[in-house]
Order: structure tokens, then C-alpha cells, then sequence
């Protein structure tokens, strides 16, 4: 497993479809996965800390699995089948980890709220994975962090490029 950072969210552009990507912590390859606007928004709310006055669904999933003793350990990309990826949630309880199948879109989400690491499996980040291009920037907590989520409002849910 190779730990990755969120190195940006940007939107592709012939669909306009959200794009999360996550970059090696050390290294130069960089993991692009088409994501739904609704995980596209709950990564970047978390990211960019912006508040509500009720949790949101993965705010509600942490509170739960810390309610009942767990701690979020980290989450793994860990494969790739047929263009679709698929990850895992670790969590700790009682001494013993489990690990819970997710998308990685709300796997990460989890994440970014539980402030644990992201892995991505090696075969992932070279099926799916490419090197940094040249003069990338990271575009994750900015001053316009309220455009990309009025963006992110703009689609609906079956607006996606991403396979459940």
C-alpha cells in the first residue's frame, strides 16, 4: 500500500463530471477517480471545514462508529475491476479491525472528517495512475472554496461518470 494525500478536485472537462485526485505523499504519480457531485461536495465541505448545523452523512457515520467504540484507522483503495474502483473503511473496535466495502469517494469523505490516512494498493496506482503533470497545482482550500461547492450544486446525482 502507497499512502496518498488529496492533491485537488477539478472537474473534467468534456463532462463536467467531478474528478478527485489523490497524489503519492512520496512520489510524483497522481490517481484521477471520477467521483458523484454529492462525494465531489462532501470532500470538499470537510476539506475546507465549512460548517452546517446538523451532520451531514458522513459526519453521521464517524459520530456512529465512535459512539460504539470505533476508531477509523485509515481507508485502502484497493482495487480497480472493469474501470470501477473499490475501496475499504479499516476500523478499530474492541481491539479488532474490520474492514467495511465502500466507494472510495465516501471512503475518503470519512476520511478527510476522521483525519486518517488514505492508502492506495500499488496495482491500483499503476493501472490507474499516471506521473504529475507539469505545473499542476493543488486546488483544495482556497479562498473561492464557496464557487467549487456552488459548482458542485449545479449537478444532479445521475450526472456521473462514476460506476456504483
Amino acid at each position: 500500500m502507497v499512502k496518498v494525500d488529496i492533491f485537488g478536485l477539478a472537474l473534467d472537462e468534456t463532462s463536467k463530471t467531478p474528478i478527485l485526485v489523490l497524489k503519492e505523499a512520496e512520489g510524483e504519480r497522481v490517481l484521477p477517480i471520477w467521483i458523484g457531485a454529492m462525494e465531489a461536495m462532501a470532500i470538499s465541505v470537510a476539506i475546507n471545514e465549512i460548517p452546517f448545523p446538523r451532520p451531514m452523512t458522513h459526519d453521521l457515520l464517524l459520530e456512529t462508529v465512535r459512539n460504539l467504540g470505533g476508531i477509523v484507522d485509515r481507508v485502502e483503495v484497493v482495487a480497480i475491476r472493469e474501470g470501477t474502483f473499490f475501496a475499504e473503511i479499516l476500523v478499530t473496535q474492541g481491539g479488532e479491525t474490520r474492514r467495511q466495502d465502500s466507494r472510495p469517494s465516501d471512503a475518503i469523505a470519512l476520511a478527510v472528517r476522521a483525519k486518517c490516512p488514505i492508502l492506495v494498493a500499488e496495482s491500483v496506482l499503476d493501472e490507474g495512475g499516471g506521473p504529475m503533470q507539469p505545473g499542476a497545482e493543488g486546488v483544495i482550500k482556497t479562498d473561492n472554496a464557496d464557487k467549487w461547492v456552488e459548482e458542485l450544486e449545479k449537478f444532479s446525482e445521475t450526472d456521473t461518470k462514476y460506476k456504483m
